[in-house]
């Protein structure tokens, strides 16, 4: 008889990616089955990020919760993973005594064994440590039912900006073997998948060495597998504007697979405050790479990610955020206020500026964007776009999306569902897309 197991996740792409990855392996190892109904679990997962501010508490908060369903039901177990699991360690423990195996993003092919001696001793089990490649090599084939999946290229972050917690919580920068990643992607396009998302803290620091000395790096990866018949757009985040070198920018130019988008933090257009986050660019420089984008591919859209109120953060810093944001004409963005993480050389800048200034600052780069992302989204009226269909929400009335991420319906009798098609916008509504059927994506 099959148990159950029920998935919490908590922040990124990567997290979810690893939620899979947990699922598969309990469901193979273990005969352990996915269940939305947390009261029908026989063990429960947190899968947990500590980039927001609050996230220890937020956890802490569920383990609470959680905690009333095992006192009603001792067989209960529960786990603890991803960046907080690292963060916390054995204070999870102290906190939460009724843990039963905390583990971290690079440890989740443990959780079947760690799951095993629990059961076996009764004893909390805990490894938040990070072997390098290790996990990988023991994580089993992907199963899908879905056109588009998520894969991981690398792991961790070896830039170590002043206010970020992810290289002492996921390690850092370490890159999957290129043969790897195109078996498994080539696995995935034999279940039907024909979208791809790459993954990685830093995606495009990809780099890989065969047993010929020969170096790969992550514009290879891409063209390599754009060669995947089968497979017929590829997305990538998070980007890093270090690593975007000429041979990545000109992916967009000739690859036509690639998606004519890309997710570019810059966190600041203050050069000062950019020092201060250790980024290693300036904002010129960062410039620079968008018009060498829109150069090489004029169809592109840009997002990027805005920092505010970093300490020390001033009205003239501001400012500059705001002409950066202008300048650079971005589309939709993610915007948050600074929150200092555990253990990171931020949290250790004094920062005198009062919160609502900062909430002002916050609120006027939002609408900023909001604004923007508009302007864009109308600006693709009477346009084609390549669309992905993935659901039908009535009979002949279809919904996908964009290669910048807009949602477009369509109405056709053609069978359009898991099929990749050029589409002519004809109406534009928020953020709303409505289209006519073109043709294949060949």
């Amino acid at each position: 008889m099959s148990k159950k197991i029920f998935i919490k996740t908590f922040g990124c792409q990567m997290n979810e990616y690893d939620s899979d990855q947990i699922s598969n392996l309990l469901e193979k190892n273990e005969n352990y089955q996915k269940t939305d109904d947390l009261d029908d679990a026989d063990l429960v997962v947190l899968n947990t990020c500590s980039i927001r501010e609050k996230a220890e508490d937020k956890v802490y908060g569920q383990l609470g919760r959680i905690r009333e369903l095992k006192n009603k039901k001792p067989s209960l177990k529960i786990a603890v993973g991803g960046c907080v699991a690292t963060q916390e360690g054995e204070k999870i423990f102290k906190r939460a005594p009724y843990v039963d195996i905390v583990f971290g993003p690079q440890t989740l092919h443990k959780v079947p064994s760690m799951l095993k001696t629990n059961l076996k001793d009764n004893k909390p089990q805990i490894d938040i440590s990070f072997p390098a490649i290790e996990k990988f090599d023991n994580l089993p084939s992907l199963k899908t039912d879905k056109v588009i999946s998520q894969v991981s290229v690398m792991e961790g972050c070896s830039k170590y900006c002043s206010f970020c917690v992810v290289p002492y919580t996921r390690g850092e920068e370490v890159s999957r073997p290129l043969d790897d990643i195109l078996e498994e992607i080539i696995l995935l396009s034999k279940q039907g998948v024909i979208e791809i998302h790459l993954l990685g803290q830093n995606v495009n620091a990809y780099r890989y060495k065969d047993i010929d000395d020969v170096e790969y790096d992550f514009a290879d990866l891409v063209d390599f597998i754009s060669k995947i018949d089968e497979i017929k757009r590829i997305h990538f985040t998070t980007s890093h504007p270090n690593e975007m070198n000429d041979n990545l920018i000109n992916c967009f130019k000739n690859n036509k697979k690639l998606a004519n988008f890309i997710h570019l933090p810059i966190q600041s257009g203050s050069d000062r405050i950019l020092l201060a986050m250790k980024r290693n660019y300036l904002y010129l420089e960062y410039k620079n790479i968008i018009r060498k984008l829109r150069i090489a591919n004029p169809e592109i859209k840009i997002s990027s990610d805005f920092i505010v109120g970093f300490p020390g953060e001033t009205d003239e810093d501001h400012k500059k955020t705001i002409k950066a944001i202008k300048e650079l004409d971005l589309d939709y963005s993610y915007s948050f206020l600074y929150s200092p993480r555990p253990g990171t050389p931020a949290a250790f800048i004094k920062d005198e500026t009062p919160l609502d200034v900062k909430k002002n600052r916050l609120n006027e780069i939002q609408e900023l964007i909001a604004m923007q992302g508009k302007k864009h989204t109308e600006m693709m009226l009477n346009t084609h776009q390549r669309v992905l269909i993935t659901n039908e929400i009535e009979h002949n009335i279809y919904k996908g999306k964009t290669d910048n991420n807009r949602v477009v319906e369509v109405s056709t009798e053609k069978p359009i569902k898991d099929k990749l098609i050029n589409v002519h916008i004809t109406d534009v509504s928020g953020k709303n897309l409505n289209g006519d059927f073109v043709n294949f994506e060949s």
